[in-house]
């Protein structure tokens, strides 16, 4: 049997190796995009991606960031990833030096020299020189409770299951025109009032592409600032999209080898798989899921998401039974809180 990569995947990477050649030579730049981090006394992770993106025209500061604010979707996508790119990350002391993946992207772990709780930037720099600072949130080894969120249809009205209203979101609306899901910022922030070593990480199987707009919206609509946990479009080393449930289920796995000791508030929707996968993960690693709290949409807003008025099915779907963790259900995150606090104040 053959272990080579699938030919959708070969296909991708020849081209892409094309364009940056091409791009490079009209004045494109190497640039390292920081993904905020998680870590513990033990261990920290680091994320970004090396990619080449235009250069940046001199303006008025002012007006590019309002230029910014107000820019298409579209522009999200416009870098080309460096493949097999040599990058050393350094925190502290400790340092290594890894290749990027064929997308770009740089995900590793390495020894934590002594940072304490909080938030510390790592240094990541390239062959070439080029540098950047990438955030990392180290969390106490104590720590009980953490916080799993999805973002579309979560916190953020996006409908991305439908695929033309997806693409219509992504690359055409203007970033203002996102709408936040009312209550759920105010919900998060009292959680994290109640626990404030809590870890906050947002699962998504949106775009790492829309990462800078996903940052920016969670800070400016009151969001806590967290990891996200994205994943990327196009073909995989087995076939032409990747799953996302798949997706989940290895953050949420990685969560709980990460953080021993966390046991997490699991927080989605049912415009999707949530409901299965958060269920399916309470009956695999009981210790590890405290609460499952799901935004409830409107039938409107479930034929809006993806074009029935039942929750999607995922073929890969296994009946759980009992389900450990207690579920708490709502509209939004006004009609969440209450219900989350009956069951934490619990104990």
């Amino acid at each position: 049997m053959s272990t080579r990569p699938f030919f959708g995947a070969r296909a991708e990477e020849r081209v892409t190796a094309q364009l940056a050649s091409r791009f490079r030579k009209r004045g494109w730049v190497e640039a390292i995009i920081p993904y905020a981090g998680y870590g513990t006394p033990d261990q920290v992770r680091v994320l970004g991606r090396v990619v080449l993106t235009p250069q940046a025209p001199r303006t008025d500061l002012l007006k590019a960031a309002d230029a910014f604010l107000s820019q298409r979707g579209w522009r999200n996508f416009a870098a080309v990833p460096l493949a097999r790119r040599t990058v050393r990350v350094q925190a502290g002391d400790s340092e290594i030096e890894i290749e990027t993946d064929r997308s770009g992207y740089l995900d590793v772990r390495l020894k934590n020299p002594g940072l304490p709780t909080g938030w510390h930037e790592v240094q990541v720099t390239t062959a070439e020189g080029t540098t950047a600072t990438v955030p990392v949130q180290i969390i106490e080894s104590d720590e009980t409770l953490g916080l799993v969120s999805d973002i579309d249809d979560t916190v953020l009205s996006t409908f991305l299951p439908r695929i033309l209203i997806a693409a219509w979101n992504s690359f055409v609306v203007t970033e203002q025109a996102r709408e936040p899901v009312p209550g759920m910022a105010r919900m998060y922030q009292q959680l994290l009032e109640r626990h404030p070593g809590a870890p906050v990480v947002y699962v998504s199987t949106g775009a790492w592409n829309t990462y800078p707009f996903l940052s920016r919206f969670l800070r400016r609509h009151g969001y806590p600032q967290g990891t996200m946990l994205l994943t990327d479009w196009g073909p995989t080393n087995t076939g032409w999209f990747r799953s996302g449930p798949d997706h989940k289920r290895t953050a949420l796995r990685e969560l709980a080898r990460d953080f021993p000791n966390v046991r997490w508030v699991l927080v989605g929707d049912d415009g999707q798989h949530d409901p299965v996968l958060y269920t399916e993960f309470s009956n695999l690693q009981p210790d590890k899921v405290r609460l499952i709290a799901i935004r409830q949409l409107t039938m409107a807003q479930q034929v809006l998401a993806h074009g029935t008025t039942t929750v999607l099915a995922d073929p890969d779907d296994v009946e759980w039974t009992p389900e450990v963790a207690p579920m708490v259900k709502g509209p939004d995150g006004d009609d969440l809180a209450p219900k989350l606090w009956a069951v934490l104040d619990e104990g």
